[in-house]
Parts: structure tokens; sequence; C-alpha cells
């Protein structure tokens, strides 16, 4: 695959966990099954009008296996993204219907949503940013050539591994990206 290499920079963001909650069963995330379930976080529309001030372009990277796994249709993870959209201001979304046994190269921490988001919207890739709260999130971005921020809520699974910056939200994301560019803090 060919990556574009331009001026404009990207935000990917994981959808459950930094834009919406995630639904905690036996103290692991699991995605909304439908539109009723969405809770946008606390700061996530500020986050996003303030990415958009700092001339970066907030994408969605996100798996969602309950496809997959016929627990819920894509047509419900398509209304759960547009309804996401109207809330935060956010117009890209880029998503994994498959699970881990279909080994596709778009499924998280493959790095190929991110490809196919930079390519399409001509990011440059290495001034780009990653936001996640799982360590596929993180590989993925790593693997993409991302910094990378890890949101890390204690989930009782594997921790990412690599260079990375742990956060406590978006909202912390965005201060540290505004120091970054900016030079203030």
């Amino acid at each position: 695959m060919v990556i574009k290499s331009l001026d404009k920079k990207g935000v990917f963001l994981d959808r459950d966990g930094v834009i919406n909650r995630a639904i905690l069963v036996n103290g692991l995330p699991k995605s909304p099954k439908s539109v009723g379930e969405i809770e946008i976080l606390e700061g996530v529309v500020e986050a996003v009008k303030a990415i958009k001030t700092l001339k970066l372009v907030p994408v969605v990277i996100t798996n969602q296996p309950d496809v997959a796994r016929s627990i819920t249709s894509q047509n419900q993870v398509d209304q759960i993204n547009y309804q996401i959209g109207l809330v935060t201001g956010i117009e890209h979304f880029y998503t994994c219907f498959h699970d881990d046994s279909d080994k596709c190269n778009c499924r998280k921490p493959a790095p190929g949503l991110i490809y196919q988001a930079v390519n399409d919207l001509s990011l440059d890739i290495q001034k780009s940013y990653l936001v996640g709260d799982r360590w596929r999130d993180i590989s993925a971005g790593q693997a993409a050539g991302c910094k990378t921020f890890f949101i890390d809520y204690g989930y009782p699974e594997k921790k990412p591994e690599g260079n990375f910056t742990r956060v406590k939200s978006l909202t912390d994301v965005v201060r540290m990206l505004e120091g970054e560019l900016y030079g203030f803090n």
C-alpha cells in the first residue's frame, strides 16, 4: 500500500473508551449495542472542537468484532457511529467488522484502518497521533508510526508496550497537543 504524506495531521481515536463510555462486563470493555446505550464521555465534545481548532483531523478507528460474532449488525454499528458523529462533530469513521480469526489487516493491532484513513484523507502519518484505551490501539498506532496516547482504565488485560504517553482522558491529550503544537501548557 502506498502511503501519501502531506501537511494535514490526524488524531486517530478509538471509539469505545475514548469517545463514548465502554460498557464493562467482568471488568473488560464492550461496545454499546444500540444508539440508546451511547454515553459520550465528559469533555469529549469540547476536546474534538479543540482538535479541529489545532488544525488536526479527528478520525475514529474502531474494532467492532461483535458483527462477525453475530452479536450485533453492521447497520447497528453504523447507526452508533452516525449518532456519535452528530454529537461530537467527528466526520470520519473507519470500522473493522472482523474478529481475530479472520486475520484481516484492518483489525487493530494491525494498522490497516489507519493506513486507509491516511490515504483517503491525505494525512501525514509521521505527524499524526493515536489515542486508545487498549493495547491493540497503541500497537496499531505504533506500527503506523504515530505518537500514541494510552487512556489507562486499568482493564484486567494485556498492557501496551513500547513508547506511549499515559493519560486520563482525551482532554489531557488535547492539553498536551496544545503545548506541543503551540508551545503552551
